[in-house]
């Protein structure tokens, strides 16, 4: 008998929509359909402007909640017609939503997604399940990563130490060996070299890292970014493009104009790739394979910068799991875990005091 739950995912790539149909029936997880919807340009920039300014038009946030609701209700449909399954079939829908901000360290730390979980629930008359972050972080939680429990649960082997990284707009870590698990953040991933090549390109990403590839990094550059404070905390911890924004490098810019675009462009795929080595050696030390999902696997150089380890780079594949399809397979696997009254944090992952049910259930 089946055991059906739908996850959403959109995340700080701001590229579009993914939802993964899930059976956990088996032992292992089983992914039966995939859909993605991507986002017009004119959403896009909406999105993008929205979480570019500090004060935004309460009508521009909740007409865009709503928009964003009825998206996920669209691809959620076109995913159960792809399927041939009828929304009565599916138990929950796990529905991450578009962060807008993420503010661990706030005076009052909060955690701000949208995309109406009630439109969702009421156009596809499923059970919905959204807003994960916050109770983490009312726990005294980072509200991030929550990915690495699933990580936990389809990836670890008893046979050597094995990392995850998840490499979207940022990037993070999963470490996975007999004794413990580590995960956390490790800074940007995708979301500095898209800007970068929108702007200069007018392209939405750099298909391949091939322009990274044609540049040569400034190492006067590349030392300034990494003296980011952020590169320097200790875990538990988690960031955004709050911190990691174009403002923030535009300010370490200002003196290496005279430099190729594709120069810089290099130096932030290899800003990208060091800051996930740096972290695996800082805090986990040796490992055996380096397991990558996430938008970043289509970087082939990003790739090769990261194989020269002392550890195999795969994808996620190599495991049975699609690297584009992890994260939409997270939150159907987190909804689970919801609508089963399980905990879906790691308090040794977000800091939390206690492991907690995450999020609100919108029934159907």
């Amino acid at each position: 008998m089946t055991e059906l739950y739908i996850g959403l995912m959109s995340g700080t790539s701001v590229d579009g929509i993914d939802a993964g149909l899930v059976d956990f029936s088996s032992k292992k997880p089983e992914l039966i359909a995939f859909e993605y919807l991507p986002f017009s340009f004119a959403l896009k920039n909406k999105i993008e402007g929205l979480t570019s300014i500090p004060a935004i038009a309460l009508q521009n946030y909740g007409e865009l909640d709503c928009e964003l609701g009825h998206l996920s209700a669209q691809v959620v449909n076109r995913l159960l017609d792809k399927a041939s399954v009828h929304h009565s079939s599916i138990i929950a829908i796990g529905s991450h939503g578009q962060t807008l901000y993420h503010a661990p360290n706030s005076s009052f730390p909060f955690s701000l997604q949208i995309g109406d979980p009630n439109v969702i629930a009421e156009k596809t008359k499923i059970t919905t399940v959204a807003d994960f972050r916050r109770r983490d972080m009312a726990a005294k939680g980072q509200g991030a990563p929550l990915a690495p429990g699933f990580h936990q649960a389809v990836f670890k082997s008893p046979h050597g130490k094995t990392c995850i990284v998840n490499i979207g707009g940022i990037a993070n870590i999963t470490v996975l060996s007999e004794r413990k698990l580590i995960a956390f953040d490790t800074g940007t991933g995708n979301t500095l070299m898209d800007y970068w090549c929108q702007k200069n390109l007018n392209q939405a990403y750099d298909k391949n890292g091939d322009w990274a590839k044609s540049g040569q990094i400034i190492p006067a550059l590349l030392r300034n970014l990494k003296q980011a404070a952020y590169f320097k905390q200790p875990p538990p911890k988690s960031t955004g493009k709050e911190y990691f924004s174009s403002q923030w490098l535009e300010q370490h810019l200002t003196e290496f104009s005279a430099f190729q675009a594709q120069d810089i462009q290099a130096t932030l795929c290899q800003l990208t790739a060091d800051s996930i080595t740096d972290a695996i050696k800082k805090y986990a030390g040796s490992i055996d394979t380096l397991l990558v999902c996430g938008g970043g696997v289509h970087n082939h150089y990003l790739l090769t910068l990261l194989a020269t380890q002392d550890y195999q780079v795969h994808s996620t594949a190599k495991q049975g799991i699609n690297p584009d399809y992890v994260e939409a397979m997270a939150f159907a696997w987190l909804a689970k875990q919801t609508i089963n009254h399980l905990a879906g944090n790691l308090v040794e992952v977000t800091g939390a005091n206690a492991p907690v049910i995450l999020g609100g259930i919108y029934l159907s």
